[in-house]
């Protein structure tokens, strides 16, 4: 077992998981969990103490993290952003996102709270702009985050000996980004995007705070202004 702490991401395979688990790596062992099992392994061999970790987050199980007994850090960066008026929108759709979105991040946590409480770990939610302030067109996806928030809210109270963090990314160059470019009909833009290192350094500097802080909440957004 390797003596330095341990951090568990979620959506380490791309964008945001992916950067907080090379912003982690040079003082923590990593755990990549996600789906894609050849792209959380390409991640893994360029980083210095890593394990992919593939898994269906929204089936996870006991037996799944049976052998994680102490972790320090645990980040949710993985998610679904479906985008449509509620009008258009189907229950199997609200269901879906709301299984991804907060479902599988409540049920992954409690697992791995006996872990957690061991280490008197770090709890972080990759949440959105969204889960600040609802627009047309993305009820479905703020709703979810709305509801993440108020998870990390409830989890903070319920865990006192634990940090819980809220990190509020606005837009962001990742691949979720330019599929909601798409559906918005914009242009995909980058440079005028947050880049996935800038969020996870932020990240990383939440989890440096110190034993003696607590940052509860964290927004981003891109110095570029509004996206039209």
């Amino acid at each position: 077992m390797s003596e330095r702490p341990t951090a568990l991401i979620t959506g380490a395979s791309r964008g945001i998981g992916r950067a907080v688990a090379q912003a982690l790596a040079p003082t923590h062992r990593v755990v990549l969990g996600g789906r894609d099992e050849a792209a959380l392994a390409a991640v893994a061999a360029g980083l210095p103490d890593a394990t992919a970790w593939p898994v269906e987050l929204t089936r996870v199980t006991a037996a799944d993290v049976a052998g994680i007994e102490r972790l320090d850090v645990l980040v949710h960066s993985a998610g679904i952003a479906p985008l449509g008026r509620i009008a258009d929108t189907p229950g199997e759709t609200w269901r879906a996102v709301m299984d991804v979105n907060v479902a599988a991040v409540a049920e992954l946590t409690r697992l791995l709270l006996p872990a957690l409480r061991a280490a008197g770990g770090h709890v972080l939610c990759v949440n959105s702009g969204a889960g600040q302030r609802a627009n047309p067109g993305w009820g479905a996806y703020a709703a979810s985050k709305f509801a993440l928030r108020a998870f990390a809210d409830t989890l903070r109270q319920e865990e006192p000996e634990l940090r819980v963090t809220t990190v509020y990314p606005g837009r962001t160059a990742t691949d979720m980004q330019r599929k909601v470019r798409e559906h918005e009909g914009g242009a995909f833009e980058p440079d005028r995007y947050l880049e996935p290192a800038t969020v996870a350094r932020a990240i990383l500097a939440a989890v440096n705070a110190g034993p003696d802080a607590h940052l509860t909440e964290l927004t981003l957004r891109p110095a570029a202004g509004p996206v039209t």
